[in-house]
């Protein structure tokens, strides 16, 4: 299911282009310097790729410690799930939900502030940060990308994944930096359509994949899938 994390990213990464476009298009970047620039916009995404990696690190624990409790196949259908209701219910309804994250949004303003003071340097060491706050800032995309770390049900895969997905944004938001107003609005906009039918149909990936439908390498079958943790022995 790692393939899905580069896909995942590529297409995401219209919704980056509004997001989070504004932030890379005011990256204190040597604009008369070719060169420069993009090794600079390379260590914006290494501090954007550090981020998701850190957050796939800690998911993909969350989905190991449930996939040794033999609840792997349950997960995955689960992460499907999630994935499909994080597009399909308006935001509307799910900010009603929100209130007992009152001191996350705290330190999200204080990821903010700091990322704002970080614009006015110039330091490689200020692009690195600014990529890496910029990786911790809420984003619908990012949630959907961690519940399929979770279902990875390991740290390392957990890793890979949100790199991966990371990687899958970086052409897009990097021609944002280079090349400003390369995409008319009535494009993205319509691409911006799409992004939801894309996460249904991976959310639909998860949920195949847990039911285990004996279909390789989309869904393997519930004996590749269950961990035993009293084996038989015979002699």
């Amino acid at each position: 299911m790692l393939y899905t994390a580069v896909l995942f990213g590529l297409i995401s990464s219209f919704h980056c282009i509004g997001m989070c476009g504004p932030i890379a298009m005011m990256l204190p970047v040597d604009h008369n310097n070719p060169t420069k620039k993009v090794l600079q916009i390379m260590l914006y995404h290494l501090g954007r790729l550090t981020a998701y990696g850190m957050l796939g690190l800690f998911f993909g624990m969350l989905g190991k410690g449930l996939f040794l409790a033999g609840l792997q196949q349950q997960l995955s259908i689960a992460v499907g799930i999630l994935m499909i209701v994080l597009v399909v219910v308006p935001e509307k309804i799910l900010a009603n939900y929100n209130n007992f994250s009152k001191p996350v949004y705290k330190l999200i303003s204080k990821v903010k502030a700091h990322l704002g003071a970080q614009f006015k340097r110039k330091s490689p060491d200020a692009l690195f940060t600014i990529g890496l706050l910029n990786g911790f800032l809420p984003c619908g995309m990012v949630y959907a990308a961690l519940f399929g770390a979770i279902a990875m049900q390991s740290e390392l895969l957990g890793v890979a994944y949100m790199v991966l997905f990371g990687l899958g944004t970086i052409p897009m938001m990097s021609a944002v930096v280079l090349i400003s107003n390369f995409i008319t609005v009535p494009i993205r906009n319509r691409i911006q359509q799409l992004i939801p039918v894309f996460v249904i149909v991976i959310g639909a990936l998860f949920i195949m994949r847990g039911m285990g439908l004996d279909i390789p390498y989309i869904s393997p079958n519930t004996t590749s899938l269950i961990v035993q943790a009293n084996p038989a022995c015979h002699n």
